[in-house]
């Protein structure tokens, strides 16, 4: 029960976020935008260290092997696991002026939750394999920091629900259908976070590579896609302090609750 609800946190904030078409007249501010890009890099980054990387590390050194390796391993086969997502998957990312991936008929609206979806993918596996590791009694991952993971995703997954459902105004479809794609965007992280728990449990020894590999992934998608994205357009320094605000949270939630 208590992991359902922990996998059930980082949706809410996506719904959270989706529901602002309801609230909120006409597009974002594109300031605004920035600055909520940068908030879930930060919280992207803190989170891919405190809670994944530096566990994956810990385990592997109780475990008495190569203490470098997994992380090491994980963290660049996650990074390449998106890559491959990346080139294959048709998406559209906001304020893009061409779609990524391979070419299709899709609709804007549809590539553009598609990108969303594409972030919530290692987010989900970050909370499932944090989620997995705390159930284990030999593992040195606290139902507190797997909670506390589950917090900072749901945070930043409010701006990025709503990044994706306002611009979907635009495109001429209705609030509802907005929020129904923002809704359906998020799902996938449940659902991601339910399959690595139910693969991590049949081999708890790869999990310091699992945590690696959630880190990896969720480290690319900072770095391909939110921080260029918050730093688009004319000069501003609204995303970086965004960032600089993401990731002390996340690091203030790891730590004293984890």
């Amino acid at each position: 029960m208590i992991t359902t609800i922990g996998l059930i946190i980082p949706l809410a904030g996506t719904v959270l976020g989706a529901a602002m078409v309801f609230f909120l007249k006409g597009e974002m501010n594109p300031k605004v935008q920035k600055a909520l890009l940068g908030f879930a890099s930060g919280v992207m980054i803190a989170a891919s260290v405190w809670s994944l990387l530096i566990p994956a590390i810990d385990m592997t050194a109780e475990q008495g092997g190569i203490v470098w390796l997994p992380c090491s391993v994980g963290f660049l086969l996650g990074t390449g696991f998106l890559l491959l997502l990346d080139t294959i998957i048709p998406h559209l990312h906001v304020d893009a002026g061409k779609p990524e991936g391979r070419k299709s008929t899709f609709s804007k609206s549809l590539m553009l939750v598609l990108a969303v979806t594409l972030h919530n993918i290692p987010e989900g596996m970050a909370v499932g394999v944090v989620f997995a590791g705390s159930s284990a009694s030999n593992i040195n991952i606290t139902g507190a920091s797997a909670f506390a993971l589950a917090i900072g995703i749901a945070i930043q997954n409010f701006p990025e629900g709503a990044i994706i459902s306002m611009p979907l105004l635009s495109t001429g479809i209705s609030k509802r259908r907005a929020f129904s794609y923002g809704f359906l965007s998020g799902i996938v992280e449940p659902i991601g976070a339910l399959l690595t728990i139910i693969l991590t449990s049949h081999i708890m020894p790869v999990l310091p590579y699992i945590l690696s590999f959630a880190a990896g992934a969720m480290i690319y998608v900072v770095i391909e896609e939110l921080i260029p994205e918050a730093q688009s357009g004319t000069h501003s320094n609204i995303g970086t302090i965004g960032t600089a605000i993401g990731f002390t949270l996340m690091m203030i939630l790891d730590i004293a609750l984890g």
